[in-house]
């Protein structure tokens, strides 16, 4: 469980300080409803190491359960699913390592108290890299990552039963066609909305095979 403060100097550097668990649960109980959907998407855009994003999780992941309990194969892609849903940026290094850590150790122990086994390697290969997609050091302010290049996050839609869409957009310009305050990351309501154009395209791939495709995109 992350502290209110980790150190004082990031506070006077970064701003840094961590939403209690307590608060993070009333927060999130306004919004019950689409945290218990496991297509429902949300950015944090401030995420530290993952308070709300692994709360969010955490109730998805009730749901798969309820769904699924009796299906470790279909639990196994809806709790992909679920953590293709999320996406997180924050300025400091140690914080995305962590946030991405604990995500996985959540889907890790959900698996493990649903059906007695540890999660298998190859869910946790795909949500490893699913992470490292949608959890990045940068600064939602600027729009930047960390190096200094515009923050692309990947799209993952759902197709054909067990198979995933990736499509990768600037943050920015999705920013430049929809209100951060009005409208989500990416449609998932069924809405008719301006989608910019991906900077890459993916063949649809299983969802225990997303993180051999890199390199693989073709430009659209």
């Amino acid at each position: 469980m992350a502290q209110p403060v980790k150190n004082r100097q990031r506070i006077i550097d970064h701003g840094e300080v961590f939403t209690p668990p307590g608060l993070v649960n009333d927060m999130l109980d306004l919004v019950k409803s689409e945290c218990e959907r496991i297509d429902a998407r949300f950015l944090e855009p401030a995420c530290g190491d993952g308070n709300f994003l692994a709360e969010v999780l955490r109730r998805k992941l009730l749901t798969v359960d309820r769904k699924n309990a009796g299906n470790r194969l279909k639990w196994q892609r809806d709790a992909v699913l679920s953590v293709c849903s999320l996406y997180g940026v924050d300025l400091l290094a140690d914080n995305i390592q962590a946030c991405r850590q604990r995500l996985l150790q959540v889907v890790r122990a959900a698996h493990e108290n649903c059906f007695k086994q540890p999660l298998p390697d190859e869910s946790a290969r795909a949500i490893t890299f699913i992470l490292r997609r949608n959890i990045l050091q940068g600064d939602a302010l600027s729009l930047k990552s960390a190096d200094g290049t515009p923050i692309v996050f990947s799209e993952w839609s759902p197709f054909n039963g067990t198979m995933l869409k990736r499509r990768d957009f600037v943050y920015e310009h999705l920013l430049e066609h929809a209100h951060i305050a009005n409208t989500p990351l990416f449609s998932d309501l069924g809405k008719d909305v301006y989608v910019p154009k991906p900077v890459a395209d993916y063949p649809p791939r299983h969802y225990l095979k997303v993180a051999d495709q890199e390199g693989e995109n073709g430009q659209p």
